[in-house]
């Protein structure tokens, strides 16, 4: 049995969704079928959830948008007109939209709500074609699928009793069609995952019916080893381990969600990475383990909008908790950090620098200073992150040299090393001004040279 996802530019229009049946119907073992929100279907358009984020938002102001609500209706009335099917389908899809604005008492349900209607509605007419193609395929709902996730809205995380309840829909013989992105909690709640999280309702499906294969189709034939908008036709990687994949989504990648793969990491299930403009391309293959033929640096990655909050005291390291006490500081302020590097008498905590607004800035340095008794404290935005990553990097000599020695023919200043003890990944901060350059050098040096 394999699992299969489609992301937004796969159920964009009707045209795709002829596409995206091919495939599913191309092999019998494709049997599960995630998929998202309709995406772009040109430059300049806009996405479905885009639209319904901005539809709640005029709902739970008090200012219901009429136009933007007929934008969302016509784009599945569209694909439904175009697929043959009857207008049933555009009705379903406007009753449950209106009972959730019906039905608005709370914010944050009605805005997780609403934005479940992209992938809901996809799903919807998804099944309803196949059905019209005569497969035998049903639509199911999240939460009768037994996706159980914890309460937190636009950011849920989901709970292990899923993958019991899901293993159940192994005894169903037709194609399943789930809608990704949401779940429920155990009280009935509908909740959202974070932003691009049918990535991860197709994971832990994957995970739950103890999959032989997901398969996970995008608008690329693989993964890059570079950034393309960085480095012209940068190589394709063929096979990649999921501790490789897991670093290189965090530190820019963005074929996946960065959590997406943990379900399917657990139960070692292999992901297979799709083209679905062009489905007979190899695609990327990621495993629990491998062997790569091709060298020890499998990617590069970068990201910016990074910043350094660096704290400095005089005999630090033998001040017992000082760590703890700095962290529990940005806790009380809900802000998460990326990494930690430090010294004997310094410490340095990279966050993203949306996290620490001017008002928290304020709050944060001024109690770091009367808690910690500190020498100083100082912070350095508009940096970036450059991340090379490789499971083979620990067995050879000379990568950290090489990769300095990159960086700095690229005329561009190191401003924090980083290498985490499991030695699959280096990363390197610099101003995010010289991001692009140093980008370009370590790929001349790692895949070209």
């Amino acid at each position: 049995m394999n699992v299969v996802k489609f992301g937004g530019s796969s159920v964009a229009d009707a045209e795709q969704l002829q596409k995206i049946s091919s495939i599913i119907t191309e092999h019998d073992e494709r049997k599960i079928v995630v998929v998202s929100a309709p995406g772009k279907r040109f430059s300049g358009d806009e996405k479905t959830t885009d639209l319904l984020i901005e539809y709640a938002e005029t709902v739970i102001n008090g200012e219901e948008d009429e136009k933007l609500y007929r934008k969302i209706v016509d784009r599945f009335q569209s694909m439904v007109e175009e697929l043959g099917l009857s207008l049933e389908l555009v009705e379903t899809i406007e009753a449950k939209i209106q009972k959730i604005v019906s039905d608005h008492q709370d914010d944050k349900m009605t805005m997780d709500a609403l934005k479940s209607c992209g992938e809901d509605g996809t799903a919807i007419v998804l099944s309803a074609y196949l059905q019209h193609l005569g497969v035998e395929a049903s639509y199911v709902n999240p939460k009768d699928a037994g996706i159980l996730v914890s309460d937190d809205s636009g950011s849920a995380i989901v709970l292990n009793d899923s993958l019991e309840r899901l293993y159940q829909l192994r005894n169903r013989s037709e194609i399943l069609v789930i809608p990704g992105f949401f779940g429920y909690t155990k009280a009935g709640k509908l909740v959202t995952f974070s932003r691009g999280g049918s990535d991860i309702t197709g994971s832990i499906v994957a995970a739950g019916v103890k999959a032989d294969l997901y398969e996970n189709f995008t608008d690329v034939d693989s993964v890059f080893c570079v950034n393309p908008n960085i480095v012209a036709n940068p190589k394709q990687i063929t096979s990649l381990t999921y501790k490789e994949m897991r670093e290189l989504s965090y530190a820019g990648f963005s074929v996946f969600h960065d959590e997406a793969l943990i379900p399917a990491f657990k139960a070692r299930i292999p992901v297979c990475i799709k083209n679905t403009n062009n489905p007979e391309a190899e695609g990327t293959m990621i495993v629990s383990e491998n062997h790569h033929d091709y060298g020890y640096v499998v990617g590069i990655a970068s990201d910016e909008g990074f910043l350094n909050l660096y704290v400095s005291k005089y005999l630090m390291n033998r001040e017992t908790g000082f760590g703890r006490k700095l962290l529990h500081i940005l806790e009380d302020e809900d802000i998460s950090f990326e990494h930690t590097p430090s010294g004997i008498d310094d410490m340095s905590v990279i966050l993203r620098d949306h996290q620490l607004t001017e008002e928290k800035e304020k709050r944060v340095v001024s109690r770091i200073q009367s808690e910690l008794d500190v020498d100083m404290v100082s912070i350095e935005r508009d940096l970036a992150m450059i991340m090379i990553v490789g499971e083979g990097m620990n067995s050879t000599v000379g990568i950290a040299s090489q990769a300095t020695n990159a960086i700095s023919a690229a005329n561009v200043n190191i401003e924090m090393i980083n290498q985490g003890s499991s030695e699959v990944s280096m990363m390197f901060g610099v101003k995010a001004e010289g991001m692009e350059d140093a980008v370009r050098s370590l790929y001349h040096t790692f895949f070209e040279s």
